[in-house]
């Protein structure tokens, strides 16, 4: 019997875009404070295999938490360990003067070849995040990173959305992409303000956005879905389902909420979108933006 008309596409490859691994130490991580304390131990990827599985997600992108080449290497490491983790995000000081030779050690290291597909700084953290993205020190690191066809990963509150679209502007070799929505202050701005000064980076073809990191952006103990989905919404009218990505941001999320309730927000906002559309969101848009395509399972 003939097998001609009985091929099938291979199902689309479903990703987690954005998550963390570490090994917890108080002085590495500052920012994991009393109201964070659920987090302070190890989270590794013996931890976060059997939530991918539960929810047919074959592989993450690891992104740092911390500013450290430790954390890089660490990272790196796993990623060479764990061939399902398809990508790192790493740290490099972008401001230090041996920043060509850490991207040149970096991209050509033999272990975890091709795993590092990016760059962030938790630019949020800094005390003046608009002044930080105007260092001329800072936009000339951002420019090698970019020649070097390194993703930057872009870490702010919606605070310093205009400063981040007009860095955009300014840095449009690569692709950049915007982490957590840009952290909407949900507690002080309704969705349509927050999506108006959204716009300008939304506009702007190099940038993508991750659909990650809201629930913790709400209040942890009594948020709903009803109260987040405008986000979304309002993000896949500005960027397109080509430009947006599904990312869990655990163990973070789990500050306010479970694996499967991060993943049912997104899958409830997708619900309507076409297979295409849906299949771009689920890991088709990081694939494509990080380079992923040697290194999906």
């Amino acid at each position: 019997m003939s097998s001609q008309g009985t091929n099938h596409p291979a199902p689309a490859v479903r990703l987690d875009a954005h998550q963390h691994f570490w090994r917890y130490q108080a002085q590495d991580y500052p920012w994991i404070d009393e109201r964070h304390a659920a987090l302070r131990r190890d989270f590794l990827p013996a931890d976060l295999k059997p939530l991918l599985d539960q929810h047919g997600i074959a592989g993450c992108v690891a992104v740092q938490a911390r500013h450290s080449l430790d954390e890089t290497d660490f990272l790196l490491g796993l990623a060479g360990q764990y061939p399902w983790i398809s990508g790192v995000v790493g740290w490099l000081d972008l401001r230090g003067a041996d920043l060509e030779r850490s991207l040149a050690r970096y991209l050509q290291r033999d272990s975890a070849p091709g795993k590092l597909v990016g760059i962030r700084h938790q630019i949020q953290d800094e005390s003046s995040p608009s002044l930080f993205m105007q260092d001329p020190v800072f936009a000339r690191g951002l420019r090698l990173v970019q020649a070097r066809g390194l993703t930057y990963d872009l870490l702010i509150r919606d605070a310093d959305l205009h400063a981040a679209a007009d860095l955009c502007k300014r840095h449009d070799e690569h692709h950049v992409i915007l982490d957590h929505l840009g952290k909407p202050d949900l507690a002080r701005e309704d969705p349509i303000a927050w999506a108006d000064r959204l716009a300008p980076l939304a506009a702007l073809p190099h940038v993508s956005c991750k659909l990650s990191g809201l629930i913790t952006e709400a209040d942890w103990q009594q948020w709903r879905p009803v109260e987040l989905l405008p986000y979304l919404y309002l993000a896949l009218e500005l960027f397109g389902p080509q430009r947006l990505m599904f990312g869990s941001d655990w163990p973070v999320c789990q500050l306010a909420g479970s694996y499967s309730e991060v993943h049912h927000l997104l899958e409830t906002a997708i619900s309507e979108l076409s297979a295409d559309e849906q299949a771009a969101i689920r890991g088709g848009t990081a694939i494509r933006l990080y380079g992923l395509q040697g290194n999906c399972p």
